[in-house]
Order: C-alpha cells, then sequence, then structure tokens
C-alpha cells in the first residue's frame, strides 16, 4: 500500500530545503548591504538575482499548499502558534520585494531610503524564518486537535537564536554566491568577509548542537539511540570537513567551490533537523499519520504535483542557466 503521508512529507521538505537555497542567497544579498557601501558594486549586488529571483518564493508557496492539502491539521496548529513570526516572514519578504524593483527606479536622492528598506525587508524576512523554525524545533503543545500553547511562546530564547543563526547562514550564502557571480574588486571583497561568516556560523551551529539536546530530551533520545544514531553520527564529521574544505576555498580566492560546500552545510543542518523530529511533523507529538488529510485527497493532490515540480524544476533550470557566468560592472537587468 502506497504510504501519500511519506511521500507528502518528502516533497515538503525538498519544498522547503529548494526555498531555503535559492531565496537564501537572494535574502544573503540584502543582509550583505550594509557591509558594502559602494553604490556600483551594490548594483552589481542585486542584479546576480535580478534575472531570476521572483521565482524563488514558488517553492515557499508550494510548501505551503502542500502542507494545507496534505497535512492541514499541522497546517492550522502551525499557522496559529506561529502567526506572529510568519506574518512578519510576509512583510519582510513583501517590503524586500518592493525595495527590490524601486532602488532601481528611485531618483539618486531616494535611493538610500529603497536601500535601507532592502536591508530591512531582507533582516525581517530571514529572522522570522529562522524564530518559527526554533520554535518548532522547541515543540508546540497541542491538546486534541487543537494549538493549547500562547501566540507569544516563539518569544523565547532558543527561537530567538534560531533567528540569529539563519541571518549568518544567509548572509554567508549570499557572500559565497557573490564570490561565484562577480570578480575583481567586489570578489574579493566577498572572499575576505565569507571566513568571519564561517567562523560565525560554526559556533552557532555548535551552541545549537548543544542546546537542543539538552534542552530536548526526546530529541536528544532521537540523535543518541539506535537506527538514528547511525543517521546522526555522519553529520559532525561532514560539517567539519565541508567547513575545513570552505576555508581552503576561501583563502585560495576560488570562485565556485564556496558556494556549493556552503550548500552542503545547508543541507547538513537541515537533514539535522529532519533527524530531530522524525517522524513529527509537530514537534514533540504529532506525527505526519496523525496530521495527514485523508489518503484519497494526498492523492488527488500528488497527481497535480507530479505535473507542476517538473514544470517548477525546468524553469528554475532554464533562467539559472540562462543567466550562468559572471556579473559585469556594466550589467543591468532594470
Amino acid at each position: 500500500m502506497i504510504d501519500y503521508s511519506v511521500i507528502w512529507f518528502a516533497i515538503i521538505v525538498f519544498a522547503t530545503l529548494m526555498y531555503i537555497v535559492m531565496d537564501g542567497f537572494d535574502l544573503g544579498i540584502g543582509l550583505l548591504f550594509p557591509f558594502n557601501k559602494d553604490a556600483g558594486e551594490r548594483d552589481m549586488m542585486v542584479n546576480t538575482v535580478a534575472p531570476v529571483w521572483d521565482g524563488n518564493e514558488t517553492w515557499l508557496v508550494l510548501g505551503g499548499a502542500g502542507l494545507f492539502g496534505a497535512f492541514p491539521l499541522a497546517y492550522a496548529v502551525i499557522a496559529d502558534a506561529l502567526s506572529i513570526p510568519l506574518t512578519a516572514m510576509l512583510i519582510g519578504l513583501i517590503f524586500r520585494g518592493v525595495a527590490f524593483e524601486f532602488r532601481f527606479k528611485a531618483v539618486e536622492g531616494h535611493r538610500a531610503f529603497w536601500d535601507k528598506s532592502f536591508i530591512a525587508g531582507s533582516v525581517l524576512a530571514t529572522f522570522s524564518q529562522g524564530v518559527a523554525v526554533g520554535a518548532l524545533l522547541d515543540g508546540i503543545p497541542v491538546e486534541g486537535r487543537h494549538f493549547a500553547g500562547s501566540a507569544m511562546d516563539w518569544l523565547a530564547p532558543f527561537p530567538l537564536f534560531c533567528g540569529v543563526g539563519l541571518v549568518v547562514a544567509y548572509a554567508l550564502l549570499g557572500c559565497t554566491w557573490l564570490i561565484m557571480k562577480t570578480e575583481n574588486e567586489l570578489h574579493r571583497k566577498m572572499s575576505a568577509l565569507a571566513t568571519p561568516l564561517l567562523i560565525a556560523l560554526l559556533v552557532i551551529i555548535g551552541i545549537i548542537s548543544l542546546w537542543t539536546p539538552f534542552a530536548h530530551a526526546d530529541i536528544a533520545q532521537r540523535w543518541f539511540t539506535r537506527p538514528n544514531l547511525f543517521w546522526f553520527l555522519p553529520v559532525p564529521v561532514l560539517v567539519l570537513l565541508c567547513s575545513w574544505g570552505l576555508m581552503r576555498a576561501i583563502k585560495r580566492e576560488a570562485h565556485y567551490s564556496p558556494f556549493l560546500l556552503t550548500l552542503a552545510l545547508i543541507f547538513l543542518g537541515f537533514s539535522g533537523l529532519g533527524i530531530s523530529i522524525w517522524p513529527n511533523i509537530i514537534p514533540p507529538s504529532v506525527t505526519i499519520w496523525a496530521a495527514a488529510s485523508p489518503p484519497q485527497s494526498q492523492a488527488f493532490m500528488l497527481v497535480g504535483s507530479l505535473l507542476i515540480i517538473p514544470m517548477i524544476l525546468g524553469y528554475t533550470f532554464w533562467s539559472y542557466y540562462v543567466f550562468r557566468g559572471k556579473i559585469k560592472a556594466d550589467a543591468g537587468y532594470h
């Protein structure tokens, strides 16, 4: 018998990972604006994503729609518990998108306002996403089929620290993206910035890795009991190997390998999250099967998804292929 709940969980995880990867470096560019005051170089930074950024949120929509249709209980509880950070995230994404477009069209006197708006929207969206992930990992109380906590439960040290951690992770992702897409002075600036960001990210990963099992006995049990232990053990080793390779690549001012190794770090962090909560979709107690919609509904949705996901992947691949290569100083897409 086909387990549609597992299939849909995999689809949602895949869509979330694709969003983190693609919108991560996009948001990261806004996070890096305060480190570069040069107007021409800021234009180059934005131009690296200008042709492709519009489609990145498609994965967020797919993941949200999949959660709504395949796991309606999880959608209702999470939306209720995290209504404030999720609303803040959407406001940040909207504000950043408006600033992204208007900064190219604004007169010189207004450009600084839209640059600051671009920074603020990027910080708000990224921080809110990290807070939401941290609050989910912290656990959401459910009684019966209803959220049993407070709308302010997310306002706790662990979720807030996760928000800061995601800001650093996206900044590193954006930094290595710019290393790959730019050259000359901007390339050198980003190469110099990448090492401090990597060190900060490793410190944050270490703190979260210690904080999580000490604060959550159920997660510690998942990490250190079989068979999850065998899945978890390679993760810290691979994180150290990727970090070592990333530092070497940055030192020799490589172009492509820093971004690819940062993607590997993001994937490893995401896999650690998955190991921590599986098979729950609402930690600490609601499994994917308890939150699932009827199999007939999941099967009906799956037909449409099997058509639309290849289309999204094809469009994404084509857009990135067409606009591959380095961004020149005189390039302009607006």
